[in-house]
């Protein structure tokens, strides 16, 4: 891996230099669009349809569309005027709770490592957080923009999670099909309860896998053999069931599986 960015974090007088990793990445299968007849890959063209001619990059502004077609063009020298961070420090201005977050703000992850001579500030970092069980919330300079972040420990090292801003998360009061009302039955809730506590277990990551990601490489893999690939046929629609009897089946079924689970660790260990 490369490191993305350089830079330092900063927290009251303490100076950490770190570099910045990306902590994931895509594995989604891609796809070209081809021409039909030739198999050539289709080109994307920035044209106008109004000249009836291709656009050079040198011809193109940038447009805001304030009211359905109607623009303002905002050109580099208006954008020079702007609040820009370009410095390269990972500023910590508050330490909170974890918990206090909502996972929604999250948005991209990132891995901190310590720079040339940054080792021990950066061990100091790691184990302050950690033993105050508190993450650091950061502005920090990426690709010339301000970002919200949080900073916290993850295995030996430390994490950046950039962060959405509030005015950016679309207030769920919006959403009008969530105002409706209904009656539910003690024992329904009971019943929902017992199903979610027998299915309750530790958060495995690695047991969830993409499907649909699988089956799509196999029948790439196939098609590059030469073999025939078979589609499976799709599951009928479920019918509608009783609300208490499929609590009542999914408990039951959950229970046979713990036991299935039980017995295979049995014979394992």
């Amino acid at each position: 891996m490369r490191p993305l960015w350089k830079g330092a974090i900063s927290f009251g007088l303490v100076y950490v230099p770190v570099k910045l990793y990306k902590a994931t990445e895509s594995k989604d299968i891609t796809f070209h669009y081809l021409h039909a007849k030739c198999k050539t890959p289709i080109q994307y063209r920035k044209f106008c349809p109004y000249c009836q001619v291709e656009v050079p990059p040198e011809e193109i502004v940038r447009g805001y569309e304030y009211e359905k077609g109607k623009y303002v063009i905002l050109r580099e020298e208006d954008l020079e005027g702007l609040p820009q961070e370009t410095t390269r420090t990972i500023s910590l201005l508050d330490f909170v709770d974890l918990r206090e977050i909502d996972p929604v703000y999250f948005e991209r992850p990132y891995y901190l490592v310590p720079d040339d001579g940054g080792e021990k500030p950066y061990a100091l970092l790691r184990e302050a957080l950690r033993a105050t069980n508190r993450i650091g919330i950061a502005k920090v300079a990426l690709r010339n923009r301000a970002s919200l972040a949080a900073v916290r420990v993850y295995g030996k090292g430390l994490m950046l999670n950039t962060m959405i801003y509030p005015e950016e998360l679309r207030p769920v009061q919006e959403l009008s099909e969530l105002n409706f009302e209904v009656r539910l039955h003690p024992r329904e809730v009971e019943m929902a309860v017992n199903l979610i506590n027998t299915l309750a277990a530790e958060f495995e990551p690695e047991k969830y896998t993409d499907e649909y990601r699988k089956a799509l490489r196999e029948i790439i893999e196939a098609k590059i053999a030469g073999e025939e690939v078979e589609v499976p046929a799709r599951p009928e629609a479920q019918k509608v069931v009783d609300l208490m009897e499929a609590l009542k089946a999914s408990i039951e079924l959950a229970k046979k599986e713990e036991k299935g689970r039980v017995r295979r660790r049995r014979k394992t260990s």
